[in-house]
């Protein structure tokens, strides 16, 4: 059978890139084993563990004989990584060599000897994930692709590392790269991301595994630094990885003691090992991560019979280990070393090599990594097709999740209203989409930061994902805003047809900022729920009420900024989100009842503003009036109300100006055409932004300040958003 790989991902491999000529097939002969050294070996150095209980249980996991790589040769292809870092960094006088420098044998590690991928095919379905959270030490992980095969990373890649148009960008970027997973560089991002990877492949492999039928089985590997772990957010994530028991989910802690402003005794000196056995991970020390190869698969090997738990391996490490003058030193941490030190590095680490030079031994080593990738994949294609003739609905299910195959006429089990349905709230008529949504998507999860009852988020036909109930799509992730949008984010790049969906308070999305804006750039379709909207809110007061966040997420690039007026644009809005998985959605929606608007439509919803009523003609209103969510029903009353005097009016929807943006001249000209310069707007939040649709005559009626704490109605009224406020603005126009 074909093999299971997104054509959404897939895309990316055939985009052109310019002064890229193919190699010559590397030797594919060579076998090398990958088992753990002697026992002998292992045992000296863990007897050095602080620990009795982790010496115990070590010495249940060493081989009794084992041949490992020759180590002259693992020597050379670390420093070869080193060095490859080292020159693109040069090169480009920018960068920051340090991390790959120090810890590049636990990546040879990694690369070489344990993880599972196919070089020629990065999206395989199966392939373990790699996340380097510390983003900054990008080159470790472009110099790892390319030394293992990848197209998108050849020499002349890493000799373009930061520039203009080229696949190694500063930091790593999942939709230039083939064969990075996620977008990182934030801090601490990257290892939240790493905990959504490894919940999805628990998720899934709790649903469609089958006795004798392990089809999927991989592991989420990551390596994090001081900084992700001063982040809050890293924090945040690993609790929940914990409570989830993601026996998966291996991070290793590049423990170097140093970061931007000097050596982090000066700001970061709490107990690492203790606060992650008190969020539930397994811990290991490796106390010499510089030379002790033996001790890092050891190490590895402890972490994999770990089930229950993720585990933390700290490494400790020099950053710009080799360097004479540099290392240990924040000099190598942002910067490149400078002429004379990589020719004094050159020396100290006895490397006899120009730039960018992989020996031949080297290369010949690595080159196996194409055919057994090639070999893996088509070992598990094989199992795949005998589970598919065991189990077609499975495979069907997993099939539409892994390539993003959504179900024929899925779009029809949204609910219709009418404008005699009963007035309800947003969020509520949100919640109907969502459990409509989960009975027709195999894909569809989410949940809420501890405010599923008042998002109305909950999935009534599953229960919540736990440690022992994986299968169940109900995610609870507790009052931890910012590592929510982070894991949703991992779960969409894990497979295509996931798709999460996250909720808080729109004013919230402070917290967790940063992660909409990557999956903004990550190209991640996350779906965030967003209630208690406005001011409309009420009682709880401006510590709740959102005011300039939907003009700052208009701002932002690559995101929909849906909010839905009623029932039917609410509708249209998750068909909108669920057809766009390579940009995010956020749906801004109502705490108050609001009433189903004659006019309001799906399609009109899909070409982000529409006309919903107009008494004019020829295209020539007297008035155009135009809101959002809930105060598109105060638009529509002003119509009817200037009507009733004889004016020409036309009310417009605008649910979503990035859509309105993309619509042909053509179309935005018969909504809004430009000889009618009298218009009037109004939404409940800033008026920032509004002069581009109303024009520098027209009026935008909104609030420019906090709120207050009060009735939703008494707010309106003394804000100003009214029908009366409207009529007369519209007045004053025409």
């Amino acid at each position: 059978m074909a093999s299971l790989t997104s054509s959404s991902q897939a895309s990316i491999l055939a985009r052109p890139s310019s002064n890229r000529s193919s190699p010559p097939l590397p030797p594919t002969d060579l076998h090398v084993s990958l088992s753990l050294p002697s026992f002998s070996a292992l045992r000296a150095s863990f007897t050095r563990s602080s620990s009795p209980t982790l010496r115990r249980r070590r010495r249940l996991l060493l081989p009794i004989s084992a041949a490992a790589t020759d180590v002259s040769l693992v020597d050379k292809s670390v420093n070869t990584i080193r060095f490859l870092a080292i020159d693109a960094v040069e090169k480009a006088k920018s960068g920051h060599p340090g991390l790959p420098m120090g810890c590049a044998p636990m990546g040879h590690i990694l690369f070489d000897e344990v993880m599972q991928y196919n070089p020629k095919n990065p999206y395989w379905f199966n392939r373990d994930r790699f996340i380097l959270s510390a983003g900054h030490g990008c080159m470790l992980q472009y110099a790892l692709l390319h030394l293992a095969g990848y197209d998108s990373v050849r020499e002349d890649d890493l000799k373009n590392f930061r520039q203009w148009g080229s696949r190694t960008p500063g930091h790593p970027e999942n939709f230039e790269t083939p064969g990075v997973e996620v977008t990182t560089g934030p801090l601490g991002q990257g290892i939240a991301n790493a905990v959504g990877l490894a919940l999805a492949e628990k998720h899934l492999a709790a649903r469609f595994n089958k006795p004798g039928n392990q089809i999927v089985d991989h592991y989420t590997y990551a390596i994090l630094g001081d900084g992700c772990q001063m982040e809050g957010i890293a924090n945040e994530a690993c609790s929940l990885a914990g409570h989830w028991g993601l026996g998966k989910l291996i991070a290793f802690y590049d423990d170097n003691h140093i970061s931007i402003d000097g050596d982090t005794e000066i700001a970061f000196t709490e107990n690492v090992e203790t606060r992650f056995q008190g969020l539930g991970w397994h811990v290991i020390w490796v106390k010499n991560g510089n030379t002790a190869y033996d001790e890092i698969r050891a190490a590895i090997k402890e972490a994999k019979a770990v089930k229950d738990k993720p585990t933390l391996i700290k490494i400790t490490t020099t950053i710009g280990y080799g360097s004479p003058n540099k290392a240990n030193s924040y000099s190598v941490h942002g910067s490149a070393l400078g002429e004379k030190e990589v020719d004094a590095t050159r020396k100290n680490l006895g490397w006899p090599y120009g730039p960018f030079h992989v020996p031949e031994d080297v290369k010949s080593h690595w080159s196996r990594h194409i055919p057994k990738g090639a070999a893996l994949e088509t070992e598990w294609n094989a199992k795949f097709a005998d589970y598919e003739n065991k189990y077609p609905q499975e495979a069907a299910e997993l099939k539409s999740i892994v390539t993003v195959n959504l179900p024929t006429g899925w779009e029809k089990s949204l609910p219709t209203y009418t404008p005699e349905s009963p007035a309800d709230a947003t969020r509520n008529l949100s919640q109907q989409c969502l459990n409509a949504l989960a009975k027709v998507l195999p894909g569809f999860l989410g949940g809420s930061a501890d405010l599923a009852s008042s998002n109305m988020t909950l999935l009534k036909m599953f229960g919540d994902f736990q440690k022992n109930a994986p299968e169940e799509r109900n995610l609870r992730f507790g009052v931890r805003e910012h590592s929510m949008g982070a894991i949703c984010n991992g779960i969409t790049c894990h497979s295509p047809g996931l798709i999460p969906y996250c909720a808080t308070f729109f004013v919230f999305t402070d917290y967790m900022r940063a992660a909409i804006r990557l999956s903004a750039l990550s190209q991640a379709g996350v779906i965030y729920v967003m209630t208690h909207d406005s001011i409309g809110l009420g009682e709880d007061g401006p510590t709740h009420q959102p005011i300039e966040h939907v003009a700052s997420f208009r701002a932002m690039p690559n995101i929909l900024m849906l909010r839905p007026a009623d029932g039917t644009e609410t509708a249209g809005a998750y068909k909108v989100a669920v057809e766009n998985r390579k940009r995010p959605s956020i749906l801004a929606l109502s705490r108050q009842k609001l009433l189903h608007l004659p006019g309001t439509s799906v399609e009109g919803v899909e070409k982000g503003g529409y006309v919903i009523s107009d008494n004019s003609t020829g295209n020539k209103p007297d008035v155009i009036l135009m809101g959002t969510g809930s105060e598109l029903e105060i638009a529509a009353k002003a119509g009817e109300k200037l009507r009733e005097e004889g004016r020409a009016v036309r009310v417009v929807s605008l649910v979503s100006w990035e859509l309105f943006d993309e619509q042909s001249e053509e179309y935005k000209e018969s909504v809004l055409p430009s000889e009618v310069s009298a218009r009037v707007s109004i939404e409940a939040g800033s008026t920032f932004g509004w002069e581009k649709m109303v024009g520098s005559k027209g009026k935008a009626i909104g609030v420019d300040s906090f709120g207050a704490s009060a009735p939703a109605d008494v707010l309106y009224k003394k804000f100003g958003l009214t029908v009366d406020a409207v009529v007369a603005a519209a007045k004053d126009l025409c």
